[in-house]
């Protein structure tokens, strides 16, 4: 048979196995990248596992420590004769073994008749977990194969006995995702925030400290003599996300009348309009306003200015 023509059978579920679909087994000259086991002498260290299987040293994929087990006779009474390859998550190293871990896998045996490697892949990643911790398969290849007497494609030993296995863990990154989540309750929703000595202010803009709204921290931000449409014509009002997340709000944004009820309000709904600036108006108040004491939006020269927080949108991180 040439190499061409090796092919594999499935041959049900065993122990620690799951159905899943294999590809069929190829060859390739590559050698392993993550870890190989060479036996000086197949037949002895299938004398010393008697029927049980052989386990390698740990070795480390991407933080994980694994190991390689090999079952050179079957892996059940139903099924000597028959050579199995796993892998295993070693937790010897560490406190919790890891939850919901991927792992593409790929085992090899070499063909010292040919040079290459027999490779037999999973078709999809297997996941590993605290209760699934490891994973085989039956690889197609027989006990037989590693017989002295057995010649070219199948010749897996040399030099008397010896042989080599090998395997590939590649790690699947873990998926990061989010929640998006659109909130109404939102605790502390009012903050007021007074300027005083608002004649005499000489700053471009002025930030108040920061608040904490809905779980989230914020600051208001006026500019006394407007910002760009606004500028010297109106008082310019905005909100802004401290740490500058870019969610959706809806809120109001109010200017007090001291002398009564009749505050200058404005809402503001929607993704930041400004990297800079937020949510909020060039134009919020015309500064005529604000310098008409008749008015009552300055008094003693003491400007108010108000947020409420109705909603909020907020995008959660999962590891």
């Amino acid at each position: 048979m040439s190499k061409y023509e090796l092919k594999v059978t499935s041959k049900g579920s065993q122990k620690h196995e799951k159905l899943k679909t294999a590809l069929l087994p190829y060859w390739r000259e590559r050698p392993p990248t993550t870890y190989s086991v060479t036996f000086e002498s197949f037949g002895k260290m299938m004398e010393l596992v008697n029927n049980g299987y052989y386990e390698s040293l740990p070795f480390t994929v991407d933080g994980i420590n694994w190991t390689f087990k090999i079952y050179p006779n079957g892996n059940s009474d139903t099924t000597r004769g028959l050579i199995y390859l796993y892998v295993k998550i070693d937790d010897s190293s560490i406190t919790d073994p890891p939850l919901d871990v991927y792992a593409e896998i790929k085992f090899f045996v070499y063909n010292y008749g040919i040079s290459e490697y027999y490779t037999y892949q999973e078709v999809e990643p297997v996941k590993f977990d605290s209760v699934e911790q490891e994973w085989g398969r039956w690889i197609g290849l027989s006990t037989a194969s590693f017989s002295t007497a057995t010649i070219d494609p199948y010749k897996f030993i040399t030099d008397g006995d010896k042989c080599v296995f090998g395997i590939d863990v590649f790690v699947a990154q873990r998926n990061k995702s989010e929640v998006f989540s659109y909130d109404e309750n939102i605790s502390n929703p009012v903050f007021t925030w007074s300027l005083p000595n608002f004649s005499t202010l000489t700053l471009d803009s002025y930030t108040s400290d920061p608040f904490s709204s809905g779980d989230r921290n914020w600051v208001l931000k006026v500019y006394p003599n407007g910002d760009g449409v606004g500028k010297d014509n109106s008082l310019s009002l905005y909100l802004l996300s401290e740490s500058n997340e870019k969610n959706y709000v809806r809120a109001t944004l109010r200017v007090l009348n001291q002398i009564g009820s009749d505050n200058v309000e404005k809402p503001v709904e929607g993704w930041p309009n400004a990297a800079e600036n937020g949510w909020g108006y060039q134009e919020f108040i015309p500064l005529a306003d604000l310098q008409d004491a008749t008015k009552g939006f300055v008094v003693d020269d003491l400007l108010e200015v108000e947020v409420e927080i109705m909603a909020i949108s907020k995008q959660t991180p999962i590891n």
